[in-house]
């Protein structure tokens, strides 16, 4: 599979994932999944389809009855990309002045007990109550099963994804230096996150100097300094639309030696969350880790944030690495694993790397080093 060509899994990995979904569905006592166009559709049968005001849905029957796409005729053009012919679905398509929801309705039955994502908009969502008399529940129980624990297409995706954006940190000596504005960095960076193997650059954070204190500020027009400390937190989607997400912590000439070791702590704190990682644990004990370490080390209200965030289609989704989340990892979760220190109107540092829980323990996708780099 090519790392920048290839739009999709094979029909087998979509048939696999449909399979797997009808089996949730009827587990949960439901009748049928109803999934407009989204990260969950690219998931489940590989399309790209847009949501619009007129109707597309995948409906999954949870009696593993052939699963049925309700589409514009107008529309059908962006199902050619999908996996949908391979796996045989039936298409339903209508046309303006025809009721879409009754479409819907004659694949899943007046009174269905249905679940449909939590994306779906209430244009749709609404319409589908009236239509099929019953009203939907969330299908976050059915499809965070699905996407949160990868299969070995997913997590070979996503180690292309983290090489691709270590290639990018490992170009940051090309543009990162004093005098620049760090909306001209970023402008930079998001060409090299392209160059490199994406399809975009979904997020570029530069924060120079007091601006790396605000873990989500993105970028400005504020000139980058001699001695700054630089938070570059960037990534993207790379085919066929896993995401990147990694952060390093950088300086402009020889840090202030104190500068120095707090970022050192941070960094072993973050190893050490990295170093905890394996299948059995519960997301909140990582969170713990590095956590205790930064606390211990006097750094406890610096680290304002959770430790980390799942990542597939979504640059944030399930599981979340955070306190008072008892979930248990299992083999194919990915997750981000990223704490931070924060010292508000003088400069922060974060430091962050894809983590893939394996058999045995964690793999990161992300090899860039971790210290403080000096540009």
């Amino acid at each position: 599979m090519s790392a920048h060509t290839e739009s999709r899994f094979s029909a087998d990995v979509y048939g696999n994932r449909l399979e797997r979904a009808a089996e949730l569905t009827r587990a949960a006592h439901l009748d049928a999944l109803l999934i407009t166009p989204g990260p969950d559709l690219l998931y489940l049968i590989g399309s790209r389809a847009q949501s619009f005001e007129r109707l597309t849905c995948l409906v999954i029957p949870s009696s593993g009855e052939t699963a049925s796409v309700v589409i514009p005729k107008m529309e059908l053009a962006a199902l050619g990309g999908s996996a949908a012919g391979e796996l045989g679905l039936q298409v339903l398509d209508w046309t303006d002045g025809v009721d879409p929801y009754r479409v819907v309705k004659s694949a899943v039955n007046a009174g269905a007990r249905v679940a449909v994502a939590d994306s779906m908009p209430a244009l749709h969502l609404l319409p589908i109550a009236n239509s099929l008399t019953a009203l939907p529940v969330s299908a976050t129980p059915v499809l965070r099963r699905l996407r949160m624990t990868k299969d070995a297409a997913e997590i070979e995706a996503l180690r292309r994804a983290g090489a691709a954006i270590d290639r990018v940190h490992a170009r940051m000596g090309e543009w990162l230096r004093p005098g620049r504005t760090e909306a001209e960095v970023a402008a930079d960076i998001a060409a090299a996150i392209v160059a490199e193997g994406h399809t975009g650059a979904e997020f570029v954070i530069v924060g120079s100097g007091p601006h790396g204190a605000d873990p989500h500020h993105e970028v400005s027009a504020r000139r980058i300094e001699a001695g700054d400390v630089v938070v570059i937190d960037i990534g993207g989607p790379v085919e066929p639309g896993y995401f990147s997400d990694s952060t390093r912590t950088y300086v402009l000439g020889e840090p202030d030696a104190e500068i120095a070791e707090r970022v050192a702590v941070l960094a072993a704190a973050q190893a050490a969350a990295v170093a905890a990682v394996r299948p059995g644990v519960t997301a909140e004990s990582i969170d713990a880790v590095a956590r205790n370490l930064l606390a211990e080390a006097g750094f406890g209200d610096a680290f304002i944030h959770r430790t980390g965030h799942g990542i597939g289609l979504s640059v944030h989704e399930e599981p979340y690495i955070v306190a008072g989340n008892d979930l248990v990892l299992e083999p194919g979760m990915a997750f981000s694993v990223e704490p931070g220190i924060y010292f508000g109107g003088e400069w922060g540092a974060r430091i962050e790397d894809i983590v893939i829980v394996t058999e045995d323990g964690g793999e990161a996708v992300n090899h860039r080093p971790h210290d403080l780099t000096v540009l």
